[in-house]
């Protein structure tokens, strides 16, 4: 009988996205990520194929719990602005923690720049995550057109774009290094772009 596999996948999943998250896919040698998952070679090969087949998984992963997060997140608000809001204000807040890997520049937005020039297939792969993720907060702001909770006339696409470049500049802002103060005080800029699409009662 063949022998089980000496190592859990999600765990290596896990420790792969955190080590492409601190020194990206280019700064990863495969010695580091060897020791990084604790895996011989052989393993990792046998396993993902390739460097680029680890990347591309890792990056599937971090992209499906960030959505897994986003819908628990909204479960706990009956209103959908309120519940937006709140993940705005949740994002800049943790990017003040150096030590959380959503936190700060965003994995896929570190891949799409990164593997513009360098990686047809990764950057392909983060174009269309990015995507997913401009749908996703659409699909929000569509049912929060339809509640009546923002204006009828929202081009909600447009909002979802609007929002998604402002996380996206958020996190690179974090890089700066600046206050918990000051980052807090642009979730709350965020926050301010929804509530100008609210329907006062």
């Amino acid at each position: 009988m063949p022998r089980p596999p000496s190592y859990d996948r999600d765990t290596a999943l896990a420790k792969a996205v955190s080590l492409f998250w601190h020194k990206g896919y280019h700064g990863s040698s495969m010695k580091q990520i060897e020791q990084a998952l604790d895996m011989r070679p052989g393993s990792i090969y046998a396993t993902f194929g390739s460097k680029d087949g680890l990347f591309s998984e890792a990056l599937a992963s971090y992209a499906q719990q960030g959505g897994v997060d986003l819908s628990e997140h909204m479960a706990g608000y009956d209103s959908i602005v309120e519940g937006l809001q709140a993940y705005l204000r949740k994002i800049a807040s943790s990017c003040t923690d150096v030590d959380c890997a959503p936190a700060r520049a965003c994995l896929i937005v570190k891949t799409l720049l990164e593997a513009s020039s360098t990686n047809p297939a990764l950057y392909s792969q983060a174009q269309s995550v990015l995507a997913a993720i401009e749908t996703s907060f659409a699909e929000l702001l569509e049912s929060a057109r339809t509640q009546g909770e923002i204006a009828a006339k929202t081009d909600c696409r447009r909002l979802a774009r609007l929002l998604q470049s402002q996380i996206m500049g958020l996190r690179s802002m974090a890089e700066r290094n600046l206050s918990a103060t000051e980052l807090e005080q642009l979730g709350d800029d965020m926050a301010a772009i929804l509530e100008s699409y609210r329907v006062r009662n």
